[in-house]
């Protein structure tokens, strides 16, 4: 949009350029704190999202199982201490 003074269309076009620079280093900046964060993380040996929902699910598992066992035991105790062993 040009206008009829130059000194205005001068600054317009500065503060067009600034913001695309801007633009420029804020995603310069992201990308490196991305980069920044996944070496750390992959320094704290942190487990992916799909390895921790495995083990949450075997978790879960296992304490269904456990609970079914300790039923089984408590019903195997009541018959042992029924036939007065």
């Amino acid at each position: 949009m040009q206008t009829r003074n130059p000194f205005i269309d001068d600054l317009t076009k500065m503060a067009n350029g600034a913001m695309g620079a801007l633009s420029g280093v804020k995603d310069e900046v992201e990308a490196r704190v991305r980069d920044q964060i996944a070496k750390i993380l992959d320094g704290m040996n942190v487990p992916r999202r799909d390895e921790f929902d495995a083990v949450k699910a075997m978790a879960a598992k296992a304490r269904e199982e456990n609970e079914e066992l300790r039923k089984q035991i408590a019903e195997l105790q009541a018959k042992l201490g029924g036939n007065g062993a």
